[in-house]
């Protein structure tokens, strides 16, 4: 056998985690069942193309899964603390607050028109703690603007926490409840976090620029405030992964992130897993800007 062990050791591994770590049972037995489905040959040694075709497959049940292959001893190693930008989940490392502000959270840039068209390009949502006073500046500077368009179509997701903050600007000063994440064993709740905003901002349109790149918590940001009938979405469906995973060293050389809990929205009762985010306007992502602000003009 080699290093890697073979797939029916790597299969029985991740049931045994993806059962115990999934509220939602009948779910987890589906996504177990695509990945055992997805390997003929149990025999067969754990290799890169494995992993990448188990990931495919898992994918149809849980977007956010991914099995990945590490062959090399120090590589395996490195990639324990390496979580990738698409996750959530509380057992992802925290960032860098350093590296958060040298890239000014990811506010990539805030603009205003002459017309008083205001856009806030957020391209991740950062750790709430080094993030919020970057998120805060952008609103501040919006203040007063005939209208507001949120660039979401290159964030691939971060802090949900962040995310309510930006809620919180749009809404208004009361703290709203947004969703619940279930996890087996409790329960986490997202709430805006309040007094983030004034009257005038509160009252402001809004549109919600998306992409199919646009993924995880900022599909939950472009989702809550949909759902609350705040903003309109303009542009691609998202990516449809609204799962809390959390990072497993599943054998030597495999890491995987697994689904561990799942958002209840406080309004809908649903999310947005394997679905997406639907735009009120579809379009091409690159035609999104210019299609917002024809919406918002003619609003």
């Amino acid at each position: 056998m080699t290093a890697g062990g073979s797939l029916a050791e790597l299969l029985d591994v991740v049931q045994r985690e993806v059962v115990a770590r999934m509220p939602d049972t009948a779910r987890a037995r589906r996504l177990v069942a695509a990945l055992r489905e997805a390997a003929p040959d149990p025999d067969r040694p754990v290799d890169a193309d494995a992993c990448a075709r188990l990931t495919e497959a898992g994918r149809r049940e849980a977007r956010a899964l991914a099995l990945t292959f590490q062959p090399d001893a120090k590589a395996a190693e490195a990639g324990r603390a390496q979580s990738g930008e698409e996750t959530t989940g509380d057992a992802v490392p925290g960032p860098d607050p350093a590296a958060v502000r040298r890239r000014g959270a990811s506010v990539t840039s805030v603009t205003r028109d002459a017309d008083g068209l205001a856009t806030i390009a957020l391209d991740a949502l950062d750790d709430l703690a080094a993030a919020a006073p970057y998120v805060d500046a952008a609103f501040a500077l919006v203040r007063g603007c005939r209208a507001l368009v949120l660039d979401l179509r290159a964030n691939r997701g971060g802090d949900p926490s962040t995310g309510a903050l930006v809620i919180g600007w749009l809404l208004g000063g009361a703290r709203v409840p947004l969703s619940t994440i279930v996890f087996a064993d409790r329960e986490r709740p997202l709430w805006t976090p309040g007094l983030r905003s004034d009257r005038e901002l509160a009252a402001t349109p809004v549109a919600v620029l998306t992409s199919a790149r646009t993924y995880a918590a900022a599909e939950g940001l472009a989702y809550h405030l949909r759902a609350r009938r705040r903003a309109a979405v303009v542009g691609e469906p998202t990516a449809g992964a609204a799962d809390e995973v959390t990072g497993v060293r599943l054998t030597p050389h495999v890491r995987g992130l697994l689904p561990c809990g799942h958002v209840v929205d406080a309004r809908t009762g649903g999310n947005w897993e394997g679905a997406g985010v639907e735009p009120d306007v579809a379009c091409p992502a690159a035609e999104a800007p210019a299609r917002a602000r024809a919406l918002l003009a003619s609003g």
